[in-house]
């Protein structure tokens, strides 16, 4: 499986619009997105957009674009000022003459490993639609490296008197095309704008070429790649540069193992440093092990333990190892089915491995409620063999398993609607495939358990050897020691990733 409702924000400065949430009923897009929307946020009908209109409106100046090019191709912004002046000189451009105002400067990252065959035929429409230094591929380039060297080009050439440079920098909007890994992998590169107060931070629009496409869909761009992609492309660019930006919460893991490490560390997650170490044990007020190791990531959708995070990890070895399989959408998810039944997902008996058993035996949960600095400890179901924490109300290819609950429901449990940008996440569980299946046909509800503001699980192993977690579709293998436990503590970004609302 590679994130519902948010308040629309316009944003004063670069013309995007703004309303508070108190100022104005929102306009941000509905969690549930049926067939017809899906469709609809494709493309696949509505008005024709004109490639030169298009292109006048995306594509930066060359000098611009040669010179961001150059900055992240060379890692260097000296290099990017260095190619500019150089397509300056080519273009003819008279010194004080301003270049043309480009309305919304667009950048576009393609994961071309996404969407079976259309990966590299997508990225090749890109290039005419836009420009070829406008679009950047994710197996060559790290989006890290365009936000440090190509965003820090443009405020180099602003910081000099480049006024066009600086409009640039100030109304570059991103699209990603990918699946909800990719678009959480961008995201988290993004924020690094935040910490080093490099603001604005680009807004993100998405072309869904994932399995999943949560984050797709819980913000209008649909759950699927239209058949009808060449002219759908158009649209996507077209209403990626006039549509309002919405916020998102984002969600920072932390998991601090007494000892070992992770091996195939997934991009979700990045190992510690030293002086990290010793922040976490200051925010703790405890005192790590000598060998213990520590990783952190930040998700936007779901991080979950347990037998759907295994089967995802099955799922992506297998692709990995037989590429040929996973043609697209539709073959991946026969895929995951049959990878299901194997893991023992749907029929477990009770003398089985340990491995397939409820999470109670390993798990501890921790959490803080809104408006609560002391942990709380609740209970584990026993019969619960996933656990789900949840920002979004997509889940598992646009299914709602938290549900739609009802205003007294919502009293007696203490809970509160969800929205996408609350400073909460919800937490259910499933039991085993069978349930899953019908939480997922929209049947039933989910196991709810919590919802929360802060999350601490302990881990420690006992029979178990391992436990199965995945963030936003990146699932990876988690070692347990049976005596010691392994913790995970999750907490809320300090800021809201801003995304582009398809939904208009």
């Amino acid at each position: 499986m590679e994130r519902a409702e948010a308040e629309v924000e316009m944003e004063a400065a670069g013309g995007d619009g703004v309303h508070t949430p108190h100022s104005a009923p929102s306009t941000a897009p509905s969690a549930r997105v049926s067939i017809w929307e899906s469709v609809r946020a494709c493309g696949v009908w509505g008005r024709e957009v004109d490639k030169a209109e298009l292109r006048l409106r995306l594509v930066m100046p060359l000098y611009a674009r040669r010179a961001v090019a150059a900055a992240v191709k060379e890692r260097s912004e000296a290099a990017g000022v260095a190619a500019a002046a150089a397509a300056k000189e080519e273009e003819a451009v008279v010194e004080g003459e301003e270049p043309l105002e480009v309305v919304t400067p667009m950048v576009v990252f393609v994961n071309s490993k996404s969407g079976g065959r259309h990966g590299p035929e997508l990225k090749l429409r890109l290039h005419e639609l836009i420009s070829e230094e406008q679009v950047f591929d994710l197996s060559d380039v790290k989006p890290s490296d365009f936000i440090r060297y190509g965003l820090g080009c443009l405020e180099r050439l602003a910081e000099k008197g480049d006024n066009c440079a600086k409009d640039i920098r100030h109304k570059m909007r991103i699209m990603v095309a990918g699946g909800d890994g990719t678009v959480g992998w961008v995201l988290g590169c993004l924020q690094d704008l935040n910490k080093l107060k490099r603001e604005p931070v680009p807004p993100t629009g998405i072309i869904p070429l994932g399995t999943g496409n949560d984050l797709a869909r819980s913000f209008g761009w649909g759950g699927s790649f239209p058949f009808g992609w060449r002219s759908a492309v158009k649209r996507y660019l077209s209403k990626a540069g006039t549509a309002p930006i919405v916020h998102l919460d984002s969600w920072q893991a932390v998991i601090t193992m007494p000892e070992g490490q992770i091996d195939e560390l997934p991009h979700a997650l990045k190992k510690v440093e030293l002086a990290d170490h010793l922040e976490i044990n200051k925010e703790n007020g405890s005192e790590l092990p000598e060998k213990a190791s520590s990783y952190k990531g930040v998700f936007y959708n779901y991080l979950s333990i347990g037998m759907d995070a295994q089967v995802a990890y099955g799922f992506h070895h297998l692709r990995d190892d037989k590429p040929y399989l996973a043609q697209g959408p539709v073959a991946n998810k026969l895929i995951y089915a049959g990878y299901s039944c194997t893991q023992g997902w749907f029929c477990t008996p009770c003398t089985a491995s340990p491995q397939l058993r409820g999470l109670r035996n390993i798990l501890r949960l921790y959490i803080k409620r809104a408006n609560c600095s002391e942990w709380e400890q609740i209970q584990m179901p026993s019969s619960v063999r996933s656990l789900v924490i949840l920002n979004l109300k997509n889940y598992g290819s646009g299914r709602h398993p938290w549900g739609d609950l009802k205003p007294d429901y919502l009293e007696k449990r203490g809970f509160v609607e969800a929205h996408s940008d609350d400073g909460l996440v919800e937490i259910f569980g499933l039991k085993e495939g069978w349930h899953a299946s019908f939480v997922m046909a929209e049947l039933i509800k989910a196991k709810h358990i919590a919802q929360a503001a802060a999350i601490k699980l302990e881990m420690r192993g006992g029979e178990w050897d391992r436990a199965y977690v995945q963030m936003d579709g990146e699932p990876w293998k988690q070692p347990l020691i049976q005596d010691q436990s392994t913790t995970v503590e999750i907490n809320k970004v300090p800021y809201h990733s801003r995304m582009i609302n398809g939904d208009i």
